[in-house]
């Protein structure tokens, strides 16, 4: 069995290239839409899986394959303990520690010589000069401002 797809005869002279596509205009079928390519792809709307039974099946087998989300738990209070473990673990990301993040975000980073010039220097230098635009990419986000004394750490046994 081949994994790789070719135009073969089969295909004709169509192949994938925009200009070879059939166009609203050159067909009896109108969905709408100006351009063909534009229209997507919907999978059809069938069952999938293990046990689909299709349209006959019960409300009661539909409810038993359900699997309960635990994260959704509505009025269900933590014991002391969850709440707990809970709260460590949502410190733990928002504030590191061992200062392994900087705390203070920083904003468009540029180079002494404002990237012109030979670079003389060995180590990459560069200094905040503030956020531009307002919006930054995901790159410029997670730059963050370390202070330059040196942190030990310490075990926590």
């Amino acid at each position: 069995m081949s994994t790789h797809y070719e135009a073969g005869p089969a295909a004709g002279e169509y192949s994938v290239e925009n200009e070879n596509q059939l166009q609203p205009e050159d067909t009896l079928i109108d969905r709408g839409v100006g351009d063909m390519l534009d229209e997507g792809y919907s999978p059809p709307e069938r069952l999938y899986g293990h046990g689909a039974f299709g349209p006959s099946e019960t409300m009661d087998q539909m409810l038993v394959e359900e699997e309960p989300d635990p994260a959704a738990r509505i009025d269900v209070l933590f014991d002391e303990a969850e709440q707990q473990r809970s709260d460590e673990a949502e410190r733990e990301t928002e504030f590191p520690k061992h200062r392994e993040l900087g705390r203070a975000r920083a904003g468009r980073l540029v180079a002494p010589d404002q990237g012109f010039g030979e670079d003389a220097e060995a180590e990459l230098v560069a200094e905040d000069v503030g956020i531009c635009g307002g919006a930054a990419s995901a790159e410029e986000a997670a730059v963050h401002i370390i202070d330059d004394e040196v942190y030990v750490i310490e075990d926590e046994d």
